[in-house]
């Protein structure tokens, strides 16, 4: 398991359009390492109590409101004072410009001041979200990642199993490949799991015998997609006699990934299984649980019942 060290402050600025006001101040320099974010009205008024240095601070139409309500010596000693802590930057919403006692204290703390035009609840939303995906605590695993009528469907096992091979008959078949290979996982939530590929590896299938396919070049654009969360794992397995496999799926079985439980099929390999069918239903029957049908269940039902029905009898 690792943790991101934090994320560049140029790319939260190229990602969410802001504008530098501060552009003598290089953003690569500057790491944001919270997905947290404050609005400063209470520092504004001077109560730095349990203040979080470490999150973004956001200005909006209350706090701007309120600064404008102060003479201009007053705000030059507020911007110096909230500006004084070693915050990663002040982003201004609302397409306010920055007065020239805010640019000054900035300069003098080397704090970045960036802009948006847009509307604090909305902008803020979407910051949390970026920051919450760029932070989150992220793994790799060796597998295929695709999206499987809306599921999204981890497929593990050993090298040369044949993991490539469903996945591009699943793209055939109309799905969406994430990531193949090597799968970059990333815990945005408690519950939530999301993969994508390496830069490096992006829409690409190495396939044994071919060589190196562009997914996106060979089948369309609509045969791709840059993140999916992960719903369950498929992990492959060559065949074994003498194994015990599971018939019914009475008792889930689950993998651990970053301390997030994910329901786990061990399923066995053999000529003449058609990979992509079995993906396929597992995929629904999964999206069928999670609606509350249960087909095992409903036979261990009708068991129950017909065995009651011949004792009455």
């Amino acid at each position: 398991m690792e943790q991101t060290e934090g994320v560049k402050l140029s790319f939260l600025a190229k990602k969410l359009g802001l504008v530098n006001f501060t552009e003598e101040m290089d953003l690569d320099e500057h790491m944001v390492h919270l997905a947290d974010v404050n609005r400063p009205a209470l520092q504004l008024h001077g109560f730095y109590e349990h203040f979080e240095e470490n999150r973004i601070q956001i200005i909006g139409m209350v706090e701007h409101a309120y600064l404008g309500s102060k003479t201009k010596e007053e705000r030059a000693v507020i911007f110096d004072k909230l500006l004084s802590y070693d915050i990663p930057c002040l982003i201004i919403c609302r397409d306010f410009s920055p007065e020239d006692t805010l640019m000054e204290s900035a300069r003098r703390y080397n704090v970045p001041v960036l802009g948006t035009d847009r509307g604090t609840s909305e902008f803020m939303s979407e910051l949390i979200f970026e920051l919450n995906n760029e932070l989150a605590p992220c793994t790799t695993i060796h597998g295929v990642l695709v999206d499987v009528y809306g599921e999204g469907l981890l497929i593990t096992g050993e090298s040369g199993i044949g993991k490539s091979e469903a996945a591009l008959e699943l793209i055939k078949r109309g799905h969406r490949l994430v990531a193949d290979d090597v799968v970059e996982i990333r815990k945005t939530s408690s519950q939530t799991l999301m993969g994508q590929a390496p830069k490096i590896t992006k829409h690409l299938i190495e396939l044994r015998g071919i060589g190196i396919i562009d997914v996106k070049s060979l089948f369309g654009v609509e045969c791709v997609k840059e993140r999916q969360k992960i719903d369950f794992v498929i992990k492959l397995e060559d065949w074994r006699k003498e194994a015990d496999y599971d018939r019914l799926g009475l008792n889930e079985e689950y993998m651990e990934i970053l301390g997030q439980k994910v329901v786990c099929h061990s399923l066995p390999i053999r000529p003449g299984r058609n990979l992509a069918v079995i993906c396929e239903t597992a995929a629904v029957n999964h999206r069928q649980k999670k609606m509350g049908y249960n087909a095992a269940e409903e036979l261990y039902r009708r068991v129950q019942n017909n065995i009651d029905s011949g004792n009455m009898n």
